[in-house]
């Protein structure tokens, strides 16, 4: 449905991106998940015709875009900067689209369809109040409805779920996952929430400084990260990375031995490496490699504990239950696990080149 071949764009000397490849099948959901910078604004605003590539070709539906307006394109696109009119009421936001020649439609379906939007955002009770006396959150749900209201090929979503409170946003991405099953709407959403991107996205395409650096599946990016920059990009708390060698028989050693993992490294003995441990594949105690250290800090997060332990000179977090991690103190000694088949090995990270993922046994 999408396709973007070789996408460069640069403002001055600053590239935004540098030979972009990806493909939206349809009907698919797509997060493309990068820091601010990566490059992930302007290629939406690429796709939709905002911006004119310096180099390479945009295709929806087979069709090359080049030379044809945005508003020729029949895509709907959702701006992180609202773009509202603020003088207008909420409906008349919501019906502008409506009321283009394009997409024209009889003011009783128009209603129907608008109302029906509305209640879905939760913005059913403030459709005759002005867009200016609106909070920041009610304004987003007002973008994302004037996207979804009307009829389009594909729907271009920048971070539109970004100024909402943590319920509402909860909620409103299971709404957006509904809505695009429903209407089997091609769907391309950029995040720099890998939550959100875990949560909503059929595939998901991690970007960095203007290229794609992996396309996959969430189980993919999780258990397969390319590098050890997509692995620190998912998940909350951030994944473990503890510097080691690889010794003799596949396992990696740390410098002062408090960390020492049969991993099965497919690696040279003498290699330095990255041992890559998410917080919530660590146990105390239980089945798995066994790890001895000492509690540093605990933190309590609702119903979990995060937990960070000092493994001589290293310092590991995880996520435990309140009742497992009840009556930890600091310097406390503890036992860690966890299971081989949840280790990730990564080259070390080198100036400018973070390290890739390598195969264990």
């Amino acid at each position: 449905m999408i396709a973007l071949r070789g996408i460069r764009k640069a403002y001055g000397r600053g590239v935004a991106l540098d030979g972009l490849e990806l493909e939206v099948a349809e009907g698919e959901f797509f997060c493309l998940l990068g820091p601010s910078g990566a490059g992930k604004t302007t290629a939406l605003k690429t796709v939709a015709g905002l911006e004119l590539p310096d180099a390479g070709t945009v295709e929806l539906d087979g069709r090359d875009m080049a030379g044809v307006e945005p508003y020729d394109r029949g895509v709907a696109m959702c701006f992180e900067s609202y773009a509202l009119y603020p003088h207008r009421s909420v409906y008349d936001n919501l019906a502008s689209p409506l009321r283009s020649p394009k997409y024209r439609l009889p003011a009783a379906e128009a209603r129907e369809r608008i109302g029906e939007t509305a209640e879905l955002l939760g913005i059913g009770a403030l459709l005759d109040r002005e867009v200016g006396r609106l909070s920041n959150g009610q304004r987003q749900r007002v973008a994302l409805g004037r996207v979804l209201v009307r009829p389009a090929r594909a729907f271009l979503l920048d971070e539109p779920l970004s100024h909402l409170d943590a319920k509402l946003r909860q909620q409103m991405r299971a709404e957006l996952k509904a809505i695009g099953a429903v209407r089997d709407t091609t769907t391309l959403y950029v995040t720099h929430d890998s939550v959100e991107a875990l949560a909503l996205g059929d595939r998901i395409g991690v970007i960095r400084q203007g290229r794609i650096v992996q396309t996959g599946t969430r189980e993919e990016i999780w258990h397969r990260p390319h590098d050890t920059e997509v692995a620190r990009a998912c998940g909350r708390p951030r994944i473990n990375l503890l510097p080691g060698t690889v010794t003799e028989g596949g396992h990696v050693r740390s410098a002062d031995g408090a960390v020492d993992l049969p991993v099965g490294a497919r690696a040279a003995p003498g290699t330095d490496v990255l041992v890559g441990m998410r917080p919530r594949d660590l146990t105390l105690g239980g089945p798995g490699h066994g790890l001895t250290g000492t509690v540093y800090v605990t933190e309590v997060l609702g119903r979990s504990v995060e937990v960070t332990v000092r493994l001589g000179a290293l310092h590991v977090s995880l996520v435990a239950s309140r009742a497992d991690a009840a009556g930890l103190r600091p310097d406390a000694p503890v036992r860690l696990a966890v299971r081989p088949e949840n280790l990730l090995l990564f080259e070390a990270d080198r100036p400018g080149r973070p390290g890739r993922r390598i195969e264990t046994r």
